[in-house]
């Protein structure tokens, strides 16, 4: 395997900024200043001079700092990293960063939030980007796709009127960074297509628990293409080795509040820790043959091809080991292209692909301020440029000689490669037709595939769907477009739509109306893609007060760090508390400054206490009760499970004698007061890894 210097990394190198400590201060034109906190002013007291060259250079940059954000996918997070192949994939295509297991390509990756602006919250319900750029050595290749494998239209001449739509409305700017408004539904309401989308959109899918626990998807049918110039449809996918994991609705909106970088912030951290993420790369390929094969038309990006009838085969891994220097520099400077492609790559008909392929390049010109964007050390290939593309904004190269072609001035150099070289070449396809504005009649079927994402749903995500929409139409002011959105979800299930309707106050549907399919995939339920089954990462939080088991604390840090795991101690106040034999326990964090929504799972060690004093604190009752009902891990040992049974949870079995273990839907207890066994630690263990744990009873308080 290759492990030589990431070229990407060594070519950013170039564009780095001196060591700030390497000498003075200068202005721009690397003049040295001796004083940059007051302006030249006539006197100490007097008019400010304009021959200030210092203090005007100063505020003019800093007025010219800002560019225009992204109209879709401003929010967004960034990290480096590389992709390897598993073997090679030359039957299929000749795209050379997918041939060799030992070459490691680097890559930029950036996650995004659609609908709300730079400042919004991370943990809004809302599609997600997932935009991978490749500096192949056959020049860059942007895979830009989100974490719903469908779109909400079939054709990008709806673009403008679908992101309208969605925005907040233009009469008062809201809402910000959400979807549960008249305008959107109104846009759904009318506009069948959107419905699949639709139901990624009300489910956990739009609440990702981190960017490294999210899938990925291409969304578009695009084309591999071989040495042979044979081609294969493709459908892309990524696959998070820590398992797809959501947050649910309430925890996301307090974590609005507790930590509104939240998933910015986990991915961060876990680079800088070096809990690296990892993704592997799987392809969905169809023989250009099997083009008709299907019951939808693989040209319509508001479909899927079900994983039973095509299987994702993988094909290799991308890891992101570094976090970029400058986010303005990188992140928000980075510009993605869906036409960005290499050999052996190609497009198909797709109707929306084609206006991506125009919309993003357009949108780059005005957003960073002309057309040398790609010269922006982030965006530069690592592969030789060599074209006439000359001037313009923000020119950085010093160019020689000629700038056109056919030349004899210039050796007749950049000369277009020869027909024998291994330059990108379109694939040949046929094509040929009258100029109309009309879809095809196999993109008219809008109800049978959310019919078998809802069909394909556990009991739980199901109900998570139904209280979703029951938010989101709850919102819309407008009662014709409540009715409207109902009457399209009857055309998808009907009992979907009668719950729905009983939740926000409109007519349900008549008592005929049945489900669009019967079908369904399993593997688009979120109980099939728990991951790896470890534990690294996850943020287990241990609540204690004076007088506790520091054993049973250093047992549990013991047991569970190793595996990956971030076990935090939690008390009233930040500092130490004593323990039962007089030792400082050292805290982490304050309960006041956290809350359960911003971890994974507790544990609740006992006291010294005859009833643990955790029991009778309203702050820690409060963070075990949501973590309980959010389907956390909950553990306790000795008289920790005093707080849970303080919850009063009927029908929920605990440990009530020492040294007897129960396990009952993700709450691990033991009274014994002695240090966790290896057996309660096991238990707690594959309690995280299944992540939640739902079905269980109600606390009473």
């Amino acid at each position: 395997m290759t492990t030589s210097p990431d070229p990407k990394d060594e070519q950013l190198e170039t564009y780095r900024a001196a060591d700030p400590a390497s000498g003075p201060l200068t202005t721009d034109q690397a003049v040295e200043v001796d004083h940059t906190d007051d302006s030249l002013a006539a006197g100490e007291r007097g008019p400010t001079l304009m021959e200030d060259f210092h203090a005007r250079e100063k505020l003019t940059h800093f007025d010219h700092e800002r560019i225009p954000e992204r109209v879709v996918h401003a929010r967004g997070s960034g990290a480096y990293g590389y992709f390897e192949p598993y073997e090679s994939c030359a039957e299929f295509t000749r795209a050379a960063f997918l041939q060799d297991p030992g070459v490691r390509t680097p890559v930029f990756v950036r996650f995004s939030t659609v609908q709300g602006p730079r400042g919004s919250a991370d943990t809004v319900r809302d599609v997600r980007g997932f935009a991978t750029k490749f500096y192949t050595e056959d020049g860059n290749y942007d895979l830009v796709g989100n974490n719903f494998p469908v779109f909400f239209i079939q054709d990008g001449i709806k673009f403008p009127d679908f992101v309208h739509a969605v925005k907040p409305e233009p009469q008062n700017e809201i809402p910000t960074g959400a979807s549960a408004h008249d305008t959107f539904w109104d846009f759904v309401s009318l506009q069948p297509e959107t419905l699949h989308a639709v139901m990624w959109l009300m489910s956990d899918r739009a609440i990702p628990r981190s960017f490294r626990m999210m899938q990925g998807f291409g969304v578009h049918t695009f084309r591999f293409v071989n040495a042979d110039g044979r081609g294969t449809f493709v459908k892309f996918h990524w696959k998070p080795r820590l398992g797809v994991h959501s947050m649910v609705w309430d925890e996301a909106q307090e974590c609005q509040g507790r930590d509104p970088d939240f998933n910015r912030r986990d991915l961060w951290d876990a680079i800088e820790a070096g809990d690296f993420p990892e993704w592997e790369l799987g392809v969905q390929l169809v023989p250009e043959e099997d083009e008709f094969a299907f019951d939808f038309d693989l040209l319509d990006a508001t479909k899927i091809i079900p994983e039973e009838q095509v299987p994702v085969r993988p094909i290799g891994r991308m890891v992101l080991d570094r976090n970029p220097e400058n986010f303005f520099a990188e992140t928000e400077q980075v510009a993605f292209h869906t036409a960005n492609v290499v050999p052996g790559i190609d497009f198909t008909n797709d109707p929306l692909l084609q206006a991506r392929n125009f919309s993003y390049l357009d949108t780059q010109l005005i957003r960073l301020g002309g057309p040398n964007f790609s010269e922006i050390p982030v965006n530069r290939p690592v592969a030789d440029v060599r074209n006439n593309q000359r001037d313009g904004y923000h020119q950085s190269t010093i160019h020689r000689g000629t700038n056109y072609n056919p030349n004899s001035l210039g050796g007749g150099c950049p000369a277009p490669a020869g027909a024998d070289s291994e330059a990108f070449t379109h694939y040949a396809e046929r094509v040929d037709g009258a100029k109309i504005r009309r879809r095809s009649p196999s993109f008219q079927d809008h109800y049978t595939q959310p019919a078998l994402f809802w069909n394909s749903m556990s009991d739980w995500e199901k109900q998570h769907i139904v209280e979703a929409f029951r938010f989101e139409l709850g919102k819309v002011g407008t009662p014709e477009v409540r009715a409207r959105t109902v009457e399209q979800l009857a055309c998808v299930d009907g009992e979907l739509a009668r719950q729905v309707a009983h939740g926000i106050g409109v007519p349900e549907p008549a008592d005929g109306t049945q489900t669009a399919s019967k079908q369904s995939s399993p593997a688009l339920s979120l109980e099939s893609l728990t991951g790896d089954g470890s534990i690294r990462t996850r943020k287990i939080a241990v609540p204690v007060a004076d007088g506790v088991n520091g054993g049973q604390v250093a047992s549990i840090r013991e047991a569970l760090e190793p595996e990956g795991a971030i076990v935090e101690v939690l008390a009233a106040t930040d500092g130490t508390v004593p323990t039962a034999d007089g030792e400082p326990l050292e805290v982490d964090r304050a309960l006041p400054t956290v809350a359960s929504v911003l971890y994974d799972a507790v544990v609740l060690p006992g006291n010294a206490a005859h009833t643990s004093p955790l029991s009778v604190d309203p702050d820690a009752m409060r963070f075990v009760r949501d973590a309980y009902r959010h389907g956390k891990p909950v553990a306790a040992l000795g008289n920790g499970v005093d707080v849970l049974a303080a919850l009063e949870p009927e029908g929920l079995r605990l440990s009530l004698e020492p040294h007897h273990q129960v396990t009952d839907q993700g709450v691990i207890t033991d009274a014994a007061p002695d240090p966790a066994s290896a057996e309660f630690v096991r238990a707690l263990a594959a309690a995280v890894a299944a992540h939640r744990h739902w079905g269980r009873p109600a606390p009473r308080c």
